[in-house]
């Protein structure tokens, strides 16, 4: 019997099925006909990203595919189309039609019936024949993406390819219609977030093993990169790696271009490792924050502790029917109780609610969807509003769960100073902060918790396995420290 096609990268990886591609077609093809927008014979027709250089060189970026794209059909290659009969759910794509020379560079070149049993579908094509295998379906429509990203702010690719002007072609419904469709995951596409969660809790536990004080943050990316690959099969990770020690913690995205987690990380440093792998382009994004020594003194346990309790108060509220919104607020009233408790903070925590105080500490917002884009799409459909608040109007989605929405939860409590004096300038705010005890974090940096859920019918799937309490952390790290030192070897200088 001929195996079922399937994306995978060894037995010891998961084994991803192409049906897992067919179903998202179905369910988009199913939205479509429900929404009683579209013509008989309608079709959807896709543009999957294109191969690119790095600017005037040669040099040609690993490929990763356009998300939409990959979520319709799951293909890894470049410059491909692809379109489904929204009818009969039949689907086709079309390949690029390369050169034979091409072949000493890259291999055997794929035939259509190699990419036909590749990726499950129903007819393949070379792209210069798109037009006249989509005049042979005789559409009433081609519905082509186009439409905001709410998360991003820039606008998705709208497919175009010589003579798409001949047909009727309409690029309003797609767009809400198939976001809305990934914003609900299928049992198998579960299947492969769990498996990228697995993978990144496993690789953070062993960066709690390894990290010693002396090594630079870039070593700490550079060991969860080697894991997630080497063990997983994951060759792209989800984003850039934030990888802050000390006061770096307090840069939300840190790791960029300009600041590329290149500090030596300091005995009695806090640390904040945000690190997620991607598998077959489904994402994870979880976030660490513990000592680089391996155990908290007592200031480190007191802001780890409440931040670790506003994201396990969250996790016991979250179900179907409550606001996100309002799971944002808990979070901050959690935060700024314990802070008042531990002596930072004075007065009422309700009036500092008023006044919203919690973004002082918390400026982005609690959480976002999470699928095949780290900040995955739907947070904003049309007649979803933004809270124009502060922390609030950072929120990715403000929508009611609903079951098999995924997200991160992922509160955090930071000490960034040009928010600690605006609030100390603003008298609203700064009659409840202690100065002289609030100065003393200063230099502290932060603690972010970020979890993977999925919202089910009663409460939420925790997805995230990674030591959470101070004694599993030390516990851990501890274990790590017992292997011995493993010095790193050093490069010769010429």
């Amino acid at each position: 019997m001929q195996a079922q096609p399937a994306f995978c990268r060894g037995d010891h990886t998961l084994s991803v099925p192409m049906t897992l591609f067919k179903q998202n077609r179905s369910r988009l093809c199913e939205a479509l006909r429900s929404s009683g927008t579209i013509q008989k014979g309608s079709i959807v027709v896709l543009q999957g990203g294109e191969a690119v250089m790095r600017y005037c060189s040669d040099h040609e970026p690993l490929f990763r595919q356009e998300s939409y794209f990959h979520w319709t059909f799951g293909v890894e290659e470049p410059d491909f189309y692809g379109a489904v009969e929204v009818d009969s759910g039949k689907s086709i794509l079309f390949c690029p039609k390369l050169p034979e020379s091409y072949a000493v560079w890259m291999g055997r070149l794929k035939t259509t019936d190699d990419f036909m049993a590749q990726y499950g579908v129903d007819e393949v094509h070379y792209v210069p024949d798109i037009k006249s295998v989509l005049k042979g379906k005789e559409p009433s429509a081609l519905l082509v993406l186009h439409g905001l990203n709410t998360d991003s702010g820039s606008y998705s690719k709208e497919a175009a390819f010589d003579g798409i002007g001949e047909f009727s072609v309409d690029n309003k419904i797609l767009h809400p219609v198939i976001s809305e469709c990934r914003v609900f995951k299928s049992e198998l596409e579960l299947e492969v977030l769990r498996y990228s969660n697995r993978l990144s809790s496993e690789a953070h536990k062993e960066v709690m093993r390894s990290i010693r004080p002396g090594m630079f943050e870039y070593q700490i990316e550079s060991i969860f990169r080697h894991y997630c690959h080497y063990y997983g099969g994951a060759r792209n990770l989800a984003y850039t790696c934030v990888c802050g020690s000390g006061i770096n913690g307090a840069t939300l995205h840190y790791g960029h271009a300009g600041e590329p987690n290149k500090k030596q990380m300091v005995d009695g440093e806090m640390c904040l490792f945000d690190m997620g792998s991607e598998y077959c382009c489904y994402t994870s994004d979880i976030t660490c924050s513990y000592p680089v020594n391996g155990k908290f003194s007592p200031e480190q346990k007191i802001i780890y502790e409440t931040v670790y309790k506003s994201s396990r108060a969250v996790m016991e509220a979250v179900k179907p029917g409550v606001n996100w919104v309002d799971m944002h607020l808990l979070a901050d009233r959690v935060h700024l109780t314990e802070l008042k408790r531990h002596g930072l903070l004075q007065g009422d925590v309700e009036d500092m609610m008023k006044v919203r105080l919690g973004a002082v500490f918390m400026p982005h917002g609690l959480g976002h969807f999470i699928g095949v884009d780290t900040h995955d799409v739907g947070g904003y459909p049309e007649g979803t509003e933004r809270v124009n608040e502060p922390g609030l109007r950072s929120l990715r989605t403000a929508r009611i769960l609903q079951r098999s929405m995924v997200l991160t939860i992922e509160p955090g409590v930071y000490f960034i100073r040009c928010l600690l004096d605006a609030a100390l300038q603003n008298p609203d705010q700064a009659k409840f902060l202690v100065q002289e005890q609030i100065d003393k974090f200063r230099n502290f940096g932060g603690v972010r918790i970020e979890d993977d859920i999925v919202v089910t019918e009663t409460g939420m799937e925790l997805m995230t396995c990674v030591p959470r309490t101070v004694e599993e952390i030390e516990a851990i790290m501890a274990e790590g420290r017992a292997r011995g030192d493993q010095p790193l070897p050093q490069l010769k200088k010429h």
